[in-house]
């Protein structure tokens, strides 16, 4: 699916960004940026964390996940949702977080 590809390379180019930033390189980091604006103008608009916490509300509600073994049935219910619209790493993060409460 287009979304995937280009999320995928948007990620990338934000991570090589941050490497270039880390090794003092502006000149490629701003190159990455540039690029990366690029394809965020083909992507849908991206989640905030507060919505993106409410959708993982929701699937922990219709899963019934309890703990962190359920993370694997909220991630499937999520990932139709989110993707292209955020982050799946952070995505996760956040599920692990809500889960371990």
């Amino acid at each position: 699916e287009i979304i995937t590809v280009l999320s995928r390379e948007a990620k990338k180019r934000r991570e090589a960004a941050e490497a270039y930033t880390q090794a003092q390189r502006d000149d490629l980091a701003s190159k990455e940026r540039a690029e990366a604006a690029v394809i965020a103008k083909y992507l849908p608009a991206q989640l905030s964390e507060d919505e993106i916490k409410k959708l993982i509300s929701d699937a922990i509600v219709e899963t019934g996940a309890n703990g962190p073994s359920g993370m694997g049935s909220v991630m499937k219910v999520l990932q139709p949702k989110i993707t292209g619209r955020a982050d799946s790493g952070v995505v996760s993060g956040l599920v692990k977080a809500a889960l371990s409460k």
